[in-house]
């Protein structure tokens, strides 16, 4: 495998396994009010990366902002409305009337609709190995999970949180170029801050449905700083590095780490067990990453749809 591919393996390979670890934190947040704490996250963590956005060298972020038109705007914009604000109140409201593994075997066959998508919008015919591995990975995540009791509301909107999933990954290909993951990252965060922000005043102050935002308790404090510091700071600048360096469709495939991240981090806080069944998931999932990301072949190059690696301000 060469280096430049392996390091996008290992970059998309945290940033998953850092998501899946996150869910404990999601559950010390049930009781805070979503928007705002959504509005608190992304906000947050814009601000954090704002110092990284010069690190690297490069063009100034305002020049290449600059270059942006009005199409990679709107992508923009439907990337932090649909794959951040959207997917976190589909996987909410999801939960409240279906158990967690619903959204997360949904979830979980994100790599097969990514795996057909791409493909399909470039014009060209999906690579059967990455099929075949995505396919590997669905199955173990619903083994890791199971599938739980659910209702009709709850499924349709576990089926909008892997509409969600979908789009965090392809509505961000044509902006990844320009942009690079430190920028976009930031962008996006920012967007989605204003976004979440504006779902807030809309319907919790507006319609009367309760409170915008409320001081944090101490838990729901370090849990919004873990979810913006570590899991959208250090998460998502991994994620669009390693997507940068694979492509969209084989770094889907280690969305198949988070529910095996997650059944493995649960036990430290009483949530759940890991046991022979969670262990059989874990390892088809391994199984799908590794053929698909090309880590035992010798065509082990970038994927397809991968983004040349260039000196951007991100």
């Amino acid at each position: 495998m060469k280096a430049t591919s392996l390091r996008g393996a290992l970059l998309a390979a945290f940033a998953c396994t850092l998501v899946g670890a996150s869910f404990t934190a999601n559950s010390v947040l049930g009781d805070f009010p979503y928007a705002g704490g959504q509005a608190l996250r992304y906000g947050l963590a814009a601000l954090l990366l704002l110092p990284l956005l010069r690190s690297g060298g490069g063009p100034a972020p305002s020049a290449v902002l600059k270059t942006l038109t009005r199409r990679h705007w709107g992508r923009l914009g439907a990337l932090a409305a649909i794959g951040m604000v959207g997917f976190n109140l589909a996987v909410l409201a999801a939960e409240r009337t279906a158990e967690p593994a619903v959204p997360g075997v949904l979830v979980g066959c994100a790599p097969i609709v990514v795996g057909v998508l791409v493909p399909v919008l470039e014009g060209r015919r999906p690579a059967r190995a990455v099929l075949c591995a995505a396919g590997l990975v669905a199955v173990g995540a619903f083994t890791v999970q199971g599938w739980g009791r659910t209702d009709l509301p709850g499924l349709l909107y576990s089926v909008g949180a892997l509409g969600g999933e979908v789009g965090f990954a392809v509505l961000a290909v044509p902006v990844l170029r320009p942009l690079g993951p430190k920028l976009l990252s930031a962008v996006v965060c920012a967007v989605a801050a204003v976004e979440a922000a504006l779902l807030g005043v809309l319907f919790d102050v507006l319609s009367g449905g309760g409170g915008f935002l409320r001081v944090p308790t101490a838990g729901e404090a370090l849990a919004l700083l873990w979810q913006a510091a570590v899991v959208t700071v250090i998460g998502f600048v991994c994620w669009y590095s390693g997507m940068r360096r694979i492509g969209a469709e084989r770094a889907t495939l280690f969305s198949g780490l988070i529910p095996v991240s997650a059944a493995l981090t649960a036990p430290l806080v009483g949530t759940g067990t890991y046991g022979p069944g969670q262990g059989v998931g874990s390892l088809l999932v391994g199984l799908g990453v590794v053929l698909g990301s090309g880590v035992l072949g010798p065509g082990a190059g970038r994927g397809r749809d991968a983004v040349p690696v260039v000196t951007t301000a991100g």
